[in-house]
C-alpha cells in the first residue's frame, strides 16, 4: 500500500515539485493549500486553512508523512505584514504539529530555510551543529522559522511526535516566483531592458535547482531522518553577475548589463555546507546551474507565450513579454 502523505502549501513553487517528487516516488499525496488546487489532477485536494486546527484535524486525517510548506515565505510581504506574517508561520505550523499529534503522523517534515545561520559564526561552513544566535533572525520571516524549528523540538520531546526539518537553499527553475531575482532579469532582458546589478556583482547565493530539493523530501522519509536537520543548499557560488551573464547568453548579446552603486545592507552570502545530507540520505544535486536555468527560461517562455525556443547564446528570444497565462502563486495554504 503507498505511503499516505500530506503537503501543505503543496500548489505553490516549491510545494508542487515536492509533491512531483513524492508522486513519482508511489506516494498516495493529498495536497492541502487554501483556495489554490493542485497542479496535477491525480493527486488528493483540501482546501483548508492552517490557521484553523479543526480543518487540519481533517485535512490530514490518516496521513503518515506530513511535509509542512506552507507559509508566508515573501520576505518583502512579511516585511510589510508581520503580524499576518507572523501568526501564519508560528501559529500555522503549531496547528499542523498538533494535528499531527492528535491523528498520531508517523512525522512532521518542517520546510525551513539556511537563513537560520544569518548571524553563526566560526571557521569554514555552516553545518547543522551550529546553534541559533538570539541576535541572528535579521527578518521577521527568518526568525518565524527559527521559532517553527524550535516548536518541531518542542514537540518531538513533550509529545514525542517524531520530526524532520530541512532548511532550505535559494531554489530556482520552473514556477518560481516572478519576483524572484531570475525570472526579474528574465523579464527585463525579454523587454529590451538593461540587468541592473550592484557594486560588481560579487553577492552570491547557492542556487539548488528545484527539483534536486523536491528529490530530497522522498529522501526525508526514511527511518535515517527522523528527528534529524538537514542543510539542502545548492553545489557551488553563483554570482549576481553571472546570473546576468548567463542569461544574456541565453537572450541573446543585445541584453546590457548595467552596473549601479553597491547598496548598503546587501548580503554578501555564507557559506553553508550540505554534506550531512549528501552523506546520510544520498541526495544529489543533478543539476547544474547553466542546465537548470536554460530549463527555468524555457518554462517562463512558454508561460508568457513567447513561441521561440531557447538557444544558448544564440540571442533567439527577443520578444517582449505576454500577459501571464497562469498566475497561481499558492503556498500559503492557509
Amino acid at each position: 500500500m503507498a505511503v499516505k502523505v500530506v503537503v501543505t502549501g503543496g500548489s505553490g513553487f516549491i510545494g508542487s515539485h515536492v509533491v512531483d517528487a513524492l508522486v513519482d516516488a508511489g506516494a498516495d499525496v493529498t495536497v492541502v493549500d487554501h483556495r489554490v488546487p493542485p497542479r496535477r489532477d491525480d493527486v488528493g485536494y483540501e482546501d483548508a486553512d492552517i490557521l484553523d486546527l479543526s480543518s487540519m484535524l481533517v485535512a490530514t486525517q490518516g496521513a503518515e508523512h506530513i511535509f509542512h510548506l506552507g507559509a508566508e515565505a515573501n520576505v518583502d510581504y512579511a516585511f510589510k505584514y508581520p503580524v499576518y506574517s507572523t501568526a501564519l508561520n508560528v501559529m500555522g505550523t503549531t496547528n499542523v504539529l498538533e494535528a499531527a499529534r492528535i491523528n498520531g503522523a508517523k512525522r512532521v517534515h518542517l520546510a525551513s530555510t539556511v537563513w537560520v545561520y544569518n548571524d553563526s559564526t566560526g571557521e569554514g561552513a555552516a553545518d547543522e551543529s551550529v546553534t541559533f544566535a538570539m541576535n541572528g533572525g535579521g527578518h521577521i520571516y527568518t526568525t518565524t522559522k527559527m521559532t517553527c524549528e524550535m516548536l518541531c523540538h518542542n514537540y518531538r520531546e513533550l509529545y514525542g511526535l517524531p520530526t524532520t526539518v530541512l532548511r532550505y537553499g535559494i531554489p530556482y527553475g520552473p514556477r518560481m516566483r516572478e519576483e524572484l531575482l531570475i525570472p526579474i532579469f528574465l523579464k527585463k532582458a525579454l523587454a529590451g531592458e538593461p540587468l541592473t546589478v550592484a557594486g560588481e556583482g560579487q553577492q552570491y547565493r547557492n542556487f539548488v535547482y528545484v527539483r534536486d530539493l523536491a528529490d530530497a523530501h522522498v529522501l526525508a522519509m526514511s527511518e535515517l531522518a527522523e528527528n534529524e536537520t538537514y542543510n539542502l543548499e545548492g553545489a557551488r557560488k553563483v554570482t549576481v553577475l553571472e546570473v546576468a551573464e548567463n542569461i544574456r547568453a541565453l537572450v541573446g548579446d543585445h541584453v546590457r548589463i548595467e552596473f549601479t552603486p553597491e547598496r548598503a545592507g546587501d548580503f554578501a552570502g555564507k557559506e553553508i555546507s550540505a554534506d550531512k545530507a549528501i552523506r546520510e540520505l544520498g541526495w544529489k544535486r543533478s543539476v547544474d546551474f547553466e542546465e537548470g536555468l536554460e530549463r527555468t527560461v524555457e518554462w517562463f517562455c512558454g508561460k508568457w507565450g513567447h513561441s521561440q525556443s531557447v538557444a544558448p547564446g544564440l540571442g533567439t528570444l527577443h520578444q517582449p513579454p505576454q500577459p501571464l497565462r497562469d498566475d497561481r502563486q499558492g503556498g500559503r495554504a492557509r
